[in-house]
């Protein structure tokens, strides 16, 4: 199991457009460290202290993304030094965000979650839901945030056909979507894509994957 091998073998399929989410979770950190030496740069973690304690045990160049439901009362530990929120879900969570951020003096890029699966399990706001949002007065005093992008997650299932119009679902939002451009909403990211589906997600119009077993190996919920 060579998570150098693994984690080239797939960049070298990557069009150069797509950037790689290493997900991590779980994993120690001497499996980030094998892939931070092999160049990887953008971790992904699903929940906030584990991501806080790898963030103070490794190198500062890292960009890490929090890819997991977030809740709001822990914005505040990850909100220093977080790079990209791929889940914002409301937008009281989004406001939660935007007060953290400007604690710490900083702009905090996000991507909304777009809820494209059919299962109940996945969170997600609806297209009428962003629109309403963004159109909002209160939407455009939050200074401190940057919406950078959509992120979707797909129906658990070996059924392609539905993957892939839940992934073209996430595409035709994100046109939709775009030309609502604000001082701090500018769309560039679609986040979708992980170990199992991820070329599949590019074709359809994914920039951002986020694969963690096909490059670190199963991972161990025991611990």
């Amino acid at each position: 199991m060579n998570i150098k091998e693994n984690l080239n073998h797939i960049k070298s399929q990557l069009p150069h457009h797509v950037n790689l989410v290493a997900v991590s979770k779980t994993k120690p950190v001497s499996d980030l460290m094998e892939a931070y030496n092999a160049g990887q740069r953008i971790f992904g973690e699903n929940k906030i202290q584990e991501m806080v304690d790898k963030y103070e045990e490794m190198p500062k160049d890292i960009e890490w993304h929090m890819i997991g439901h977030v809740q709001r009362n822990k914005v505040k530990y990850m909100a220093e030094f977080v790079s990209l929120i791929h889940g914002v879900d409301s937008f009281k969570l989004l406001k939660e965000i935007n007060k953290q951020a400007v604690n710490h003096d900083r702009i905090i890029d996000c991507l909304l979650q777009i809820k494209i699966a059919e299962e109940d399990s996945k969170f997600g706001m609806s297209l009428q839901e962003v629109k309403d949002m963004v159109s909002q007065e209160d939407f455009m005093k939050l200074n401190n945030v940057n919406i950078k992008g959509l992120m979707g997650m797909a129906t658990f299932t070996e059924n392609t056909t539905q993957i892939k119009e839940e992934f073209n679902r996430l595409k035709t939002i994100f046109d939709d979507l775009k030309p609502l451009q604000k001082s701090n909403c500018n769309l560039q990211i679609i986040s979708m894509g992980m170990s199992g589906d991820y070329k599949l997600a590019i074709d359809c119009g994914s920039n951002m994957i986020r694969v963690g077993s096909s490059i670190f190996g199963a991972r161990n919920y025991n611990n």
